[in-house]
């Protein structure tokens, strides 16, 4: 047994360095003394009852090296009970350190299980060209997208820890740490969230469609749970991808509570593939979570300056429910001593001069690098109106909208039912747009917290209502909103007829308000808005009519409602007169006026040439029409007034008169 057992070890090391010579490599001699060889044929472990363990290595051209790593490792003697841990440690370094030490460098460099290579699902180009061309308008949407995975990784590790509160074993902190290395363009983030096993990496992010939030809340759906934490953004798929907008290559190093192994996912942006490994490197390994590193392009590298990310943050995600923390440059000031040079002070008494040396201090900053809370965790929409004072509305409003001046008017509201979304909607003090502007960064529009845009286009507020201020958080629409589907959505057309209905409730509250110089301050800025609104918006008729404002024959320069004019007709009166002028003293000179200004009439002034064309489309209110008094065939009811038109040219001038003719219908009296 002995004699074949060595038998068969010189036969081995013979065939493996005869077929190192075919290959021309160098040659691994096996020495070892006929003790050890004895000892090892002795040793159980080579019993044909317990066969060798096979080692999988890399590199296809280093299998034939396997048997010969299994005859350095047996080649040690056993230990027996008096031996510790320790010295078998010792023996094998001996044993590795003799002349077969590069069959060891095959056992280190094995003990990394390799790496498995995927095929994607779906073509990497067409994927990526759906991204850059269909869903996202411009490159730094990426960090929203990634943030809100991260987000949506705590939000379910949060919601399946009530039921098993083991998962939170490995640290109860739950956020969101962003770490930027600017010099070689790497941007790294780190959550302490769900994490995802081999198989979730493979299912989530091996396909483009997958997502790993839609199982999860399919899988409450079915279950019929109760309470359903939906405001889940999607842990993974297109949002992920979103990644490759600026990156070369993406890593995902994700550790599960579900798993005691931690998995590498390894992507190129070039590549129709992608690879998935076991992380062995101790200095890697993160006790829960997921570690995203992007390797950014060349001509994106400008993303990896911490003040580029805190400035993407604030913006986009200031308010994610779950802290995030970047890695920021901090400084203190501190006292040190300087040395100046000595210096001659003469003493009291023999005057001979004494060398003193002068310290003094100069203040120097410190530098150091620490982590910096980014955002705000609870957005004041989220909060119930009772909770919530004037004055943090106000500052909220000067903080988003770099405003220095109080609102008018702020009208904070959830809608239910068949769309929910909540709101805070603000009127400025000032005017800053003009009424042609067609686009404002007025609204900002919030998925689930997270900051969507605020480019629209009378996608959310008609053009007259476009200087209302506010934000607007649903949680019906998808993360990647276009434009298109801003459009097409009918889900955007149910919240702009109730964001137009809450603005003009908040502008009829300015209104009837007590101190009438509000809807002065209101109506000088925004007055022409609202009559812009008389011609673009038929539907809103209703609403807009009450809000207008002109001055009268008999408001003493003072502008009245229409519901003022209404109250003070006369019982006979059948319409709502008015007279159109250049300005206002015009206006009231006008010949029109009085006969009207002796029976009692109040006429609307209109001097601005808006004004008529507003009344025009509003056509009638409260049920009575609009009439104009310098018209032809005006009718008074027992009077009748004839306009006519006088034309008179002097020289090459011609001038041209309007002037009236009263006929009282009962004598036929012509005047």
């Amino acid at each position: 047994m002995l004699g074949a057992s060595r038998r068969s070890l010189c036969a081995g090391a013979a065939a493996r360095r005869h077929a190192a010579a075919r290959r021309h490599a160098a040659a691994f001699a096996v020495s070892g003394d006929a003790a050890a060889a004895a000892a090892a044929s002795s040793s159980p472990s080579l019993s044909p009852s317990a066969p060798p363990r096979s080692v999988t290595n890399p590199d296809p051209g280093l299998s034939r090296l396997g048997g010969k790593r299994l005859l350095s490792v047996l080649a040690a003697p056993k230990l027996n009970g008096a031996e510790s841990l320790s010295s078998l440690k010792l023996r094998e370094s001996a044993l590795v350190g003799r002349r077969y030490e590069s069959s060891a460098a095959a056992v280190d460099s094995s003990d990394a299980p390799p790496a498995e290579k995927f095929e994607y699902q779906a073509e990497v180009n067409r994927l990526m060209d759906l991204i850059v061309h269909s869903l996202y308008s411009n490159k730094e949407v990426f960090l929203r997208e990634l943030v809100s995975n991260a987000s949506d990784a705590l939000d379910k590790l949060r919601y399946l820890s009530v039921t098993d509160p083991d998962l939170l074993k490995d640290g109860p902190e739950l956020d969101i740490r962003i770490q930027t290395d600017k010099d070689n363009g790497i941007i790294t983030i780190i959550d302490s969230g769900i994490g995802m096993t081999r198989q979730e990496l493979v299912d989530s992010l091996g396909t483009i469609a997958s997502s790993g939030t839609a199982k999860f809340l399919k899988t409450l759906k079915e279950s019929q749970e109760a309470n359903v934490d939906s405001n889940l953004i999607g842990q993974f798929g297109v949002g992920f991808y979103s990644a490759f907008l600026v990156s070369d290559k993406v890593a995902v190093s994700t550790k599960s509570p579900k798993s005691e192994k931690q998995y590498v996912w390894e992507a190129e942006a070039e590549s129709n593939s992608y690879t998935i490994r076991e992380e062995k490197d101790p200095e890697k390994l993160i006790p829960r979570g997921t570690r995203l590193t992007l390797y950014l392009k060349r001509d994106d590298k400008g993303f990896a300056h911490p003040e580029r990310i805190q400035k993407l943050l604030k913006n986009y995600s200031q308010f994610v429910s779950f802290p995030i923390y970047t890695w920021q440059e901090k400084g203190f000031t501190k006292e040190v001593e300087v040395d100046e040079d000595p210096a001659e002070v003469k003493t009291e008494g023999d005057g001979e001069p004494k060398k003193e040396v002068k310290k003094k201090t100069k203040t120097v900053v410190e530098k150091y690098w620490d982590w910096e809370l980014t955002n705000e965790t609870q957005p004041i929409w989220l909060r119930t109106p009772k909770e919530v004072s004037t004055e943090e509305y106000n500052e909220f409003y000067k903080k988003t909208f770099n405003e220095y001046l109080d609102p008018l008017a702020s009208s904070h509201f959830t809608t239910e039912g068949e769309v929910e979304f909540r709101s805070i909607l603000y009127v400025p003090a000032t005017k800053k747009e003009d009424i042609t502007d067609r686009k404002t960064k007025n609204i900002r529009l919030y998925v689930k917290r997270v900051f969507i845009s605020d480019d629209f286009d009378g996608e959310l507020f008609p053009r007259y209502l476009s200087f209302v201020k506010g934000v607007v958080d649903s949680n019906d629409l998808p993360l990647n909103v276009s434009r298109e589907i801003l459009q097409e959505s009918r889900i955007v057309r149910i919240m702009r007829k109730r964001l137009v209905r809450k603005a003009f409730d908040m502008i009829l509250g300015i209104s009837c308000s007590e101190n009438r110089d509000d809807y002065e301050a209101f109506w000088e800025n925004y007055g022409k808005f609202l009559k812009l609104g008389c011609m673009e918006d038929k539907e809103n008729h209703k609403r807009i009519a009450p809000l207008l404002r002109f001055f009268s024959s008999q408001s003493n320069e003072e502008l009245i409602s229409l519901d003022e004019y209404v109250e003070s007709m006369k019982p006979e009166q059948k319409a709502i007169y008015y007279i159109a002028g250049d300005s206002l003293s015009s206006a009231k000179n006008a010949p029109f006026l009085e006969k009207l200004n002796e029976m009692g009439y109040e006429v609307l002034l209109l001097i601005d040439p808006m004004d008529e064309v507003s009344l025009t489309n509003l056509n009638s209110y409260k049920d009575k029409s609009f009439v104009d008094i310098s018209k032809e065939d005006l009718d008074l009811g027992t009077f009748s007034i004839l306009g006519c038109i006088l034309l008179c040219r002097i020289g090459s001038t011609i001038f041209i008169y309007r002037c009236s003719v009263l006929l009282v219908s009962d004598c036929g009296l012509q005047i």
